[in-house]
């Protein structure tokens, strides 16, 4: 067996071990029989000399022959990488391989022995026998097929200067080579030389060498060649940036030194020393805690002895930045006149007394017990009602820094917790970083849009608020970035929602619910001449002389314009007109404009809210009834016909399943009570009852429509009205009990927004009148019903006083 030693390392290696015998051996004329000597991994091409390394026996008796014989053998490459040379098989090696020259041969002290050959011409195999104590073979030699063309001389030129270009850019090819390949002319030669010393795999070596058109082999060398140049570029190009950067690295760690050596001559101080004390000063004087201050300490030890120039020494100095801007142990002093803080709420919102008592309250027990934990406050209701602007008032009412942070949309956990400083680029959590900016540690922080925090793959924000919104957890609050306790007891949450159905039940059950229904029209009027005027006609560059608005004005904007719960709209109601009013201005009006009801068609068209309940015509099957939606209340018309089938129930809408069972329930206790109500069973056996709620694109659901779907059929059935002006709600069961329902406040306050002048409700909600304002309960009449026969009796005899 022979292994190859790189054919580009000259015999000089092996300097250091000195050879036993050296013999240079003449070059007689080359016999028709040969030795065969294969190669392991090997291919030895014309014109090449390599260094070989003996380790069969064969192999060393084959040499042994070629010193005292002739000094040509055949040199082809084995099949497999073991092989018996004494019972080898034509299919054991190649069939071409290459005629060489032994030139020398080294013997080594450890018994090893090492030569080096010269290759000298392609040959094809004839026979092979295994006679002698070395196989031989007869030979025929394969001369190449010259070709002189133009597309040989342009692949001579090309393999030439691509190869050159390799020989520069490689750190392993001599630079002889580049002038060997400028002397070399020839296409035979100049392939040989190329598959020689390029990298490339064996069997590639092999069908180059058995190739006997040199144009041909130049051809397949192109494909390596602009591979090998691809490479070397690519690889110096990646080495002189490492050499660059490492360079530029030693280069500002050298000045720093020297920088450092100098300001010590001058007796100047260092800066990054100055700027380490500066740190220490404040982190001293941050107050930090027990903890937090080993965890700084320790910090603090790894920055000076980490050089500037790392990427660690700037992420631990923004850490201990963290640390000494964090409000540890700063608050700001609360303002515990509660009249003077009563004041400051009525000044900024009108009503909303609900969630004044609770500010007003805790402010009282915080005057008594100075380290109370702050309430955390849900405040729930429709858009436009003022909640986010509330949370603003009470941190003025209470003389605390306000923080807002938006929830709405929120999908990572860590907004909340933080990133872990293992991660590039991570930052603190935004309540942490909310903290730092305010400056302390009792501000008034509101979480707004708490109903609307999503959840994905990244973590589930609304679990990660468990722990904040906790007063019994939120003292020991574990950022992942601070990775040390802060304490958040002392902050007053509040948090805003539209509806409490999409807050996590855990999450719910943290926080004190405050529910905010809509304005009355009367409501709405104070705070447009109290807040929304003023606001709006300052906005709009004029000034109170120039505009004034008639309460009229006022009241037919709120009932004809605009149909809410809040007043959003009726504020940009007010900016249409104000805008109008700036344009007459702008354009070189003098008098000032009085707003009154008889020109706001000019203003703003016509009346976009037509309030035409009362105006409906009573008819048989059609009932009133209310509705809760996260908007606030509103109220929907049921209606039910019938016709000729087989008692079917047919229920149109887009109605949910809730709703569908409360039809299904009234239909069914209707069924059972056929008697007590008068109805010929038979008309319902053979007839299809169809209810319709209108408004088909708009989801409904909820059983509240109980009573007014019951009372639809009845009316249907009975063939008698019930008054348009009347509007019910309830739950209904199959022995035709009325439960009680919920946002009775929210639906009575929409009724009156409607024109509506009757409302029926449960008996068990009698409680929730309390609630309803004064003025409401003025214009309004309501009766509570606790069954079926009831709700029925008092919509006939009111249908009946409407008669008459």
């Amino acid at each position: 067996m022979v292994y190859t030693i790189n054919p580009r390392i000259s015999m000089s290696a092996h300097e250091d071990t000195e050879p036993v015998e050296v013999e240079i051996i003449p070059e007689p004329e080359v016999p028709d029989l040969l030795p065969l000597m294969p190669l392991k991994n090997f291919v030895l091409f014309p014109q090449m000399v390599a260094p070989l390394v003996i380790t069969t026996e064969e192999s060393k008796k084959l040499v042994k022959a070629l010193s005292t014989r002739t000094p040509h053998f055949i040199a082809v490459l084995q099949r497999r990488d073991e092989i018996d040379e004494t019972r080898m098989t034509k299919s054991d090696i190649h069939r071409v391989g290459c005629v060489a020259r032994l030139i020398k041969t080294l013997n080594f002290p450890d018994g090893s022995t090492h030569i080096l050959v010269e290759g000298l011409s392609r040959c094809r195999l004839q026979d092979l026998r295994l006679e002698e104590a070395y196989p031989t073979a007869h030979y025929e030699m394969v001369e190449d097929v010259q070709e002189a063309s133009i597309e040989t001389e342009a692949l001579v030129r090309n393999a030439a200067e691509r190869f050159q270009q390799i020989v520069t850019m490689s750190p392993t090819l001599p630079d002889e080579l580049a002038i060997a390949i400028y002397n070399m002319g020839a296409p035979s030669q100049l392939s040989d030389l190329i598959a020689t010393n390029l990298p490339i795999p064996l069997e590639v070596r092999q069908n180059l060498l058995a190739d006997n058109h040199p144009a041909q082999r130049l051809g397949a060398l192109m494909e390596f060649l602009n591979r090998e140049y691809q490479v070397l570029k690519l690889g110096n190009k990646i080495q002189s940036k490492v050499h660059e950067t490492f360079s530029k690295s030693q280069r500002e760690i050298f000045l720093r030194e020297q920088l450092k050596t100098i300001q010590q001559e001058l007796g100047e101080d260092d800066p990054l020393a100055a700027e380490i004390k500066d740190l220490e000063r404040k982190l001293d004087a941050a107050g930090l805690p027990a903890e937090a201050a080993e965890k700084a300490g320790k910090e603090l030890q790894r920055l000076k002895a980490i050089p500037p120039a790392s990427p660690e020494h700037g992420v631990i100095r923004t850490y201990l930045d963290l640390l000494a801007e964090l409000p540890w142990n700063r608050s700001t002093e609360d303002h515990l006149d509660i009249r003077a803080a009563r004041k400051i709420l009525d000044q900024d919102h009108y009503g909303l007394d609900k969630v004044k008592e609770r500010i007003l309250e805790y402010l009282s027990v915080l005057k008594l017990k100075k380290d109370m934990k702050g309430p955390i406050l849900c405040l729930a209701g429709p858009p436009g009602v003022g909640k986010t602007s509330l949370g603003r008032s009470v941190a003025r009412a209470l003389g605390r820094e306000f923080v807002r942070m938006s929830l709405g949309g929120m999908h990572d956990e860590a907004e909340i917790r933080g990133h872990r400083r293992t991660y590039i680029g991570a930052m603190p959590g935004r309540i942490v970083e909310s903290l730092r900016r305010c400056g302390a540690n009792n501000p008034v922080f509101m979480l707004d849009e708490i109903d609307k925090v999503g959840k994905d793959f990244r973590g589930d924000p609304a679990s990660a608020l468990l722990e904040v919104l906790d007063p019994e957890q939120n003292s020991t609050f574990n950022d992942h970035y601070l990775d040390v306790k802060f304490d958040l007891s002392k902050v007053l949450f509040i948090t805003t929602a539209n509806m409490l159905d999409t807050i996590p039940g855990p999450l719910r059950d943290r926080m004190e619910v405050i529910r905010i229904p809509g304005y009355t029209p009367e409501e709405k009027l104070h705070i447009a001449k109290r807040h929304l005027l003023p606001k709006t006609i300052a906005e709009h560059g004029l000034k109170r002389a120039q505009v004034k608005f008639a309460d009229e004005a006022l009241a037919a904007i709120i009932s004809g314009y605009t149909c809410e719960a809040g007043v959003r709209n009726l504020e940009r109601q007010l900016a249409n007109v104000c805008r109008k009013v700036a344009r007459g201005f702008a354009a070189g009006r003098k008098q000032p404009v009085v707003v009154d009801a008889r020109k706001l068609k000019g203003f703003l068209g016509p009346v976009k809210i037509e309030k035409d309940v009362a105006e409906r015509k009573a008819m048989p099957g059609v009932v009133t009834g209310l509705a809760w939606t996260p908007v606030g209340g509103d109220i929907l018309f049921i209606e039910a016909t019938r016709m000729a089938g087989k008692g079917n129930l047919i229920l149109t809408g887009s109605l949910g399943d809730v709703m569908k069972e409360s039809a299904r329930a009234a239909l069914s206790f209707l069924r059972a009570n056929t008697t007590a109500f008068k109805l010929d069973e038979d008309v319902i056996a053979n007839s299809d009852i169809h209810i319709h709620v209108p408004a088909g694109a708009t989801p409904k659901d909820g059983p509240s429509a109980g009573v007014a779907m019951a009372l639809a059929m009845l009316s249907m059935l009975l063939d008698r009205p019930v008054r348009p002006d009347l509007a019910m709600t309830g739950e209904i069961t199959l022995r035709g009990r009325v439960l009680p329902v919920g946002g009775v406040k929210e639906k009575v306050l929409a009724a009156a927004r409607a024109g509506i002048t009757h409302i029926m409700l449960p008996d068990k909600n009698r409680p929730d009148l309390a609630e309803i304002p004064p003025d409401v309960k003025r214009k309004l009449t309501f009766k509570t019903v606790g069954s079926i026969d009831q709700a029925l009796r008092h919509a006939l005899k009111l249908s009946e006083q409407e008669k008459r």
